[in-house]
């Protein structure tokens, strides 16, 4: 049995802490796309930690945990994380499993990256500098560097060759902001610490656990919204953060995929360039932005802060064919007198419920319906019954709006502050 949990907005929706409160309910864990640009926020003997390539149940003995195919890895990056992690408690020899198939963001990816959003200037998408598009890239191009090839007698040579095109691909764009030597040195450094770890041909460890009827999860990174194909294109990240890339990223046929839990927060937020329908310009966006601790947890940018857009949420359910949802950070909304909602989106032309072709193209905006606030502090309340009546009215809105139960309240970051909805 597979259940999978994604991100249904632009990320950072908290998918950390439900994955690391729904892991001792599972075998096994597995990423299937993305790489260090995610950052999973969790707890862990009360520490926050941020996870951005291990899978959230590395802190769990007795969980097998699996870096797909459709993942990308930085050495350097991985092997911080890995003594950070390793440090705080985990046994990640034990517990890791990384695919041969994964690819490998190399030090020019990186180069390659930072030279392409240089030469954007004021039309930057908002990378996050780590390589992941130039490493997606060569993938689909077929020229990328797997974690396979690190035990190849004529690695080297390879990693040369692949290096050569990238560095005549960084010429033509004339950036010369970097120093290859020492990233160089750090990146064959941390080759071959990776080479001590285990790696498996990850499609078959996942489907024998299928076969013995051990419980997975499947682990999204980043948001549907960025998705690369229906996500708010050219503002998105490089691969399939929807339901079909759990296919394709680990290798697991769509029949075997049980539940599909949606996260989003009370409230969006966006990192970075890109259209942003409900985003608010005011002392409202700011508020919502400190009571949230809205800052990347990968790269520390203020996030973008804006009300509850329930169109593009409606289309991410729909692409995903979204079981049940978790609804993050709803105590951040307590004490606003009135909570707005995005209910279709407004254009110069033309007014819709449904996400457009090009969100940028017509100028959307959220039009909204208000619904009356919550003063009270919901961060103690452990059950849906006990939660103000204002609150429960506005869960109850929100499902009959996206005809999708919502299933689990986050009203805290603790483990403990979880509600359970019957």
């Amino acid at each position: 049995m597979v259940d999978v949990l994604l991100g249904l907005q632009w990320g950072d929706e908290g998918k950390g802490k439900i994955a690391d409160y729904l892991t001792p309910k599972y075998d096994v864990v597995a990423r299937f796309q993305g790489g260090p640009n995610a950052g999973h926020s969790l707890e862990f003997n009360g520490i926050k930690h941020v996870l951005n390539t291990l899978p959230s149940g590395i802190f769990h003995d007795g969980c097998v945990n699996i870096i797909g195919n459709g993942v990308v890895i930085d050495p350097v990056l991985f092997m911080a994380e890995i003594d950070r992690t390793v440090a705080a408690g985990a046994n990640v020899m034990e517990n890791l499993r990384i695919s041969y198939k994964a690819h490998i963001i190399m030090p020019t990816h990186k180069i390659l990256d930072a030279a392409s959003e240089w030469s954007k200037g004021d039309k930057k998408i908002g990378s996050t500098l780590r390589g992941i598009g130039p490493t997606y890239r060569e993938k689909i191009g077929r020229g990328g560097l797997r974690i396979g090839e690190l035990f190849a007698p004529n690695f080297e040579q390879n990693y040369h060759e692949k290096k050569v095109r990238s560095l005549q691909l960084v010429e033509q764009f004339g950036f010369t902001d970097f120093d290859l030597d020492s990233m160089e040195e750090e990146f064959f450094t941390a080759v071959e610490r990776l080479r001590k770890f285990q790696f498996v041909n990850s499609e078959y460890l996942v489907n024998e656990h299928i076969t013995n009827g051990n419980n997975i999860l499947a682990e999204g990174a980043q948001g549907s919204m960025l998705d690369i194909d229906f996500g708010s294109y050219p503002f998105v990240t490089s691969s399939n953060t929807t339901v079909g890339g759990v296919s394709t990223g680990l290798g697991i046929a769509p029949k075997h995929i049980n539940k599909v839990k949606g996260i989003f927060k009370a409230y969006c937020t966006r990192v970075g360039s890109g259209p942003f329908p409900s985003e608010l310009h005011n002392d409202m966006g700011e508020h919502i932005r400190k009571v949230g601790n809205e800052f990347g947890a990968t790269t520390g940018r203020p996030r973008r802060t804006g009300w509850l857009d329930l169109v593009a949420l409606k289309y991410a359910i729909m692409l995903s064919g979204v079981d049940e949802l978790c609804m993050m950070k709803a105590d951040c909304l307590s004490g606003i007198d009135e909570v707005m909602v995005g209910t279709s989106y407004k254009g110069d032309l033309i007014e819709t419920d449904q996400v457009p072709f090009d969100l940028n193209a017509d100028n959307f905006k959220s039009v909204y319906e208000a619904h009356p606030g919550w003063q009270e502090d919901i961060t103690q309340v452990k059950n849906h019954d006990d939660l103000p009546q204002t609150f429960q009215n506005y869960i109850s809105s929100i499902e009959q709006q996206i005809n999708t139960p919502i299933s689990i309240i986050s009203v805290g970051p603790g483990r403990d502050q979880t509600i359970i909805k019957s």
